[in-house]
């Protein structure tokens, strides 16, 4: 799906790009409301929302009903932990080998995938 061009949907992406932290759409909304002043929280989630589709950024579900984005596309595993919510980035070289064994063993043609291990954090535990 190709997008036309925004500016508030480039600076979400550019900010996503710019963090490790897997932020909120309420963090995005804040960060960028400094220099968008007519920027809304709708247009926020509706601009994620077009980017998830478009496969630019991933969304993680943490469990309580609050989304976080990730901009890093390629297969990658996350950890969160289950006492502080955060959300960490796992690269294991394994990760595009497991979508690929699946297709293969399976006859199927994986598009998306999502492998998330809870626990506790370094400061947590």
């Amino acid at each position: 799906m190709k997008l036309k061009h925004s500016k508030q949907r480039d600076a979400i992406f550019r900010l996503l790009k710019s963090v490790k932290n897997h932020p909120t759409a309420e963090w995005i909304y804040q960060e960028l409301k400094k220099d968008y002043s007519n920027l809304s929280l709708a247009t926020v989630y509706r601009n994620l929302n077009l980017l998830c589709q478009c496969g630019e950024i991933i969304k993680i579900e943490v469990g309580d009903g609050t989304d976080h984005y990730d901009a890093t596309v390629t297969p990658h595993c996350h950890f969160i932990c289950n006492s502080c919510k955060n959300i960490i980035d796992i690269n294991v070289p394994y990760a595009q080998k497991l979508n690929d064994e699946v297709n293969s063993l399976n006859d199927v043609i994986v598009t998306d995938s999502s492998l998330v291990f809870h626990g506790l954090c370094t400061k947590c535990k």
